[in-house]
């Protein structure tokens, strides 16, 4: 698991993309579960932790601190 070191506010490059075609993500809520929006048509999804540790790809911008 190294390499899947991510906070609030990262956009994160997922597996699949989302159905609007964009593959960019903002992780916007931290806890058991992790609600993303896709940076393309704004559309927000919930899935546990574990999920999506398995379905994320890539940090590819870290939030501003």
């Amino acid at each position: 698991m190294a390499g899947k070191e991510f906070a609030l506010n990262d956009v994160v490059m997922m597996k699949k993309p989302h159905p609007c075609g964009e593959n960019r993500w903002k992780i916007i809520r931290m806890g058991m579960d992790i609600r993303i929006k896709c940076l393309g048509c704004d559309h927000s999804v919930m899935i546990p932790r574990r999920q999506f540790t398995k379905k994320m790809k890539k940090v590819l911008e870290k939030a501003e601190e």
